[in-house]
């Protein structure tokens, strides 16, 4: 014979247990994945950084060649001035 509200404890032990693990692990996860994004973040700025220093290099080549090309511009109208008159 049960009785009516009757609870059997090592039933509601087991449901606690399950609670709690389910949430011990999905918290676990959640800051495992927090600090993988971490991580990713990190290895994602110290790639922008190499590029930055790429561009950087990039710009003062093209900074160069800018330079010779004004050079050798200025000596061409000097020589097209010089035989035009």
């Amino acid at each position: 014979m049960s009785y009516l509200g009757a609870k059997v404890a090592w039933v509601d032990a087991a449901v606690w247990t399950a609670i709690g693990l389910l949430a011990a692990t999905s918290l676990g996860s959640l800051f495992h994945l927090g600090s993988r994004m971490d991580a990713l973040g990190a290895r994602i700025d110290a790639l922008a950084a190499r590029m930055d220093a790429g561009f950087a290099r990039v710009d003062a080549r093209f900074d160069t060649v800018d330079t010779r090309l004004d050079a050798l511009g200025a000596r061409l109208d000097a020589h097209v001035d010089r035989h035009a008159s």
